[in-house]
């Protein structure tokens, strides 16, 4: 096995690529919408789609920073040389796809600053810090891992859903509904501001602000359109109900879903919430099993 090679072309399929479960949810988005706007915008999202899966085009012109989690069993291991292989590995695919340049140069303050510009070649941009999944994880999302698992999952986060993306406390008041109606409400003005909805909001909820990330992350990975709960559907629903819709044009489709990741929590009053409202090029993630 070429390692190199083959997460060189797990990046390029998580630029240019989309699941079937969400192929499945736009085109059911496109059966039901009766805003001609709306259903024409959904029908151009879908051939986009196509076209990047067919000619292995990015998605989006922005095409992401690099994210990776590892899921592990307890019979594998992770050495340095794997975690070299897989930052070496996301340059070439980056290169190779080819990803916008979007690595900034200089120091901390120049870096900061944009003063020094950009590195030519894409494959500059570094990933963000390997997160890693065993089989004591516990969250909605954990994961079936067995002693022989070893799934490297690449994700590539665009800029526009972490602009209007919100980490911050919540204040329960012993209520559920107390966190989920405060959550709605950041979407209901984040994603009037995204411009390219439709989205699959994706949301985390942890005891510190990295484990809300964290769990947030986990769920872009994880999560499926074809098997939403009923916490999951609520929100769905809720912030369809603001008749946004694709790109702003009004409509049924302001969301395809959304994914709701609740991890371990403490004896506090206060819950720590991560929340980031998908663009509808995202979730862009592929994954290498080893």
């Amino acid at each position: 096995m070429d390692i190199l090679e083959d997460i060189s072309k797990t990046i390029i399929d998580a630029s240019t690529s989309i699941s079937k479960d969400k192929f499945d949810a736009l085109k059911r988005a496109i059966d039901i919408e009766d805003n001609e706007n709306a259903k024409w915008v959904l029908k151009q999202v879908l051939e986009n789609y196509g076209v990047a899966q067919k000619t292995k085009f990015p998605l989006c012109d922005d095409t992401g920073i690099p994210h990776v989690i590892i899921e592990i069993g307890e019979k594998r291991e992770i050495s340095g040389d794997l975690l070299n292989q897989i930052h070496k590995g996301i340059e070439i695919g980056l290169n190779n796809l080819p990803a916008r340049p979007m690595a900034v140069k200089g120091n901390e303050s120049e870096r900061i600053e944009q003063s020094k510009g950009l590195f030519e070649k894409p494959g500059m941009l570094r990933p963000a810090s390997v997160l890693i999944d065993n089989v004591n994880d516990e969250s909605t999302y954990a994961r079936n891992i067995t002693s022989d698992t070893l799934n490297i999952h690449f994700l590539l986060q665009g800029g526009g859903p972490e602009i209007r993306a919100k980490t911050f406390r919540v204040y329960h008041k012993r209520s559920f509904e107390n966190v989920v109606d405060t959550v709605c409400g950041w979407l209901e003005e984040s994603l009037k501001m995204l411009g390219c909805t439709p989205s699959i909001p994706s949301i985390g909820i942890g005891r510190t602000h990295f484990e809300a990330a964290s769990l947030l992350l986990k769920s872009t990975a994880y999560g499926n359109l074809d098997n939403q709960n009923e916490y999951e559907q609520l929100i769905a629903d809720r912030l369809n109900q603001t008749g946004i819709g694709p790109m702003g044009f009004g409509g049924k489709t302001t969301v395809l879903g959304s994914y709701l990741n609740i991890g371990n929590q403490r004896a506090s009053g206060v819950r720590i919430v991560s929340v980031r409202p998908s663009c509808f090029v995202e979730p862009r993630v592929a994954t290498l099993k080893l």
